[in-house]
């Protein structure tokens, strides 16, 4: 997969093309910022519950994006994401929590994974790095949210140590990197490159650029892809999105929005097994 994974399929939305062409049932991709009815500072798709937007207008967004997905929002699991690396295994009983308010979000998660059918995996963003997992052999799927402070605790390795202890052969994995904030709008400082450091200790040329004293440009998405590569992937294995949350428009931006802004929502799930003929 060495062009863009994430292709648009309507105003609202894209999806990781070869992923649902490939796997018959997968529904997996990531929400824009138009086509809702939330306003400014919001306008208009927004999929945050948490960002003081009216949630009047996040649910409708939110059923307007499960109508077109063909999975309803009584079946989506969300988290209440708090940067650090903490993994849940959603079971049937597990759906609509999180989905309609954000009270009932799975608490203090930032990745999730599972096989069930029928359960749409959520999580939502503006400017983090969106981290999607597939293992078509056992039909485990799942999906990290990775700022830099979970990026620097290694989400996407306990993601794959997740995987592997529940089946999965880190062979037999694919990871896409999706939609989140490039390297050149992405400024930092000290405090954060030595997290970085620390992190990626034994890697030569590290993925940042010192701009002017304490200020640097980070690549927070190849951060995560050198961090899957460490713990066993191959870089064929793992597909990174070209698209910036800052720079384009077709996404919320904190940085670019000045803190004020709605949020993306990134998706996988299994349909049931009767709609995968439809």
């Amino acid at each position: 997969m060495s062009k863009e994974p994430f292709v648009k399929e309507t105003e609202s939305y894209y999806s990781i093309d070869p992923w649902q062409t490939e796997s018959q049932g997968l529904v997996a991709g990531i929400t824009s910022r138009w086509g809702g009815v939330s306003v400014s500072p919001f306008e208009s798709f927004n999929m945050g519950l948490h960002v003081g937007d009216e949630e009047a207008a996040v649910n409708h967004n939110r059923q307007l994006l499960a109508s077109r997905l063909n999975m309803p929002v009584e079946n989506w699991v969300a988290a209440e994401q708090t940067h650090r690396n903490n993994i849940f295994i959603p079971g049937t009983t597990d759906a609509g929590k999180g989905a309609k308010n954000y009270e009932s979000s799975i608490k203090d998660t930032d990745g999730l994974i599972t096989r069930e059918e029928r359960i749409l995996l959520t999580m939502c963003y503006a400017d983090c790095v969106p981290l999607y997992f597939l293992d078509r052999m056992t039909g485990m799927i799942g999906l990290a949210h990775a700022g830099w402070k979970g990026t620097v605790l290694e989400i996407g390795p306990k993601m794959v140590e997740s995987f592997r202890g529940n089946g999965s052969q880190v062979s037999s994995l694919e990871v896409v990197i999706g939609p989140s904030i490039c390297k050149e709008c992405y400024v930092v400082d000290d405090y954060v490159i030595d997290k970085v450091k620390k992190t990626l200790e034994d890697e030569n040329n590290l993925p940042y650029n010192l701009i002017e004293e304490g200020q640097y440009q980070l690549d927070l998405k190849e951060i995560n892809k050198r961090l899957l590569v460490q713990c066993g992937l191959n870089t064929n294995q793992i597909y990174t999105s070209g698209f910036c949350s800052s720079c384009q428009d077709d996404f919320f931006s904190y940085r670019r929005d000045g803190g004020k802004t709605g949020r993306i929502m990134s998706y996988i799930g299994w349909k049931e097994k009767k709609d995968e003929s439809n």
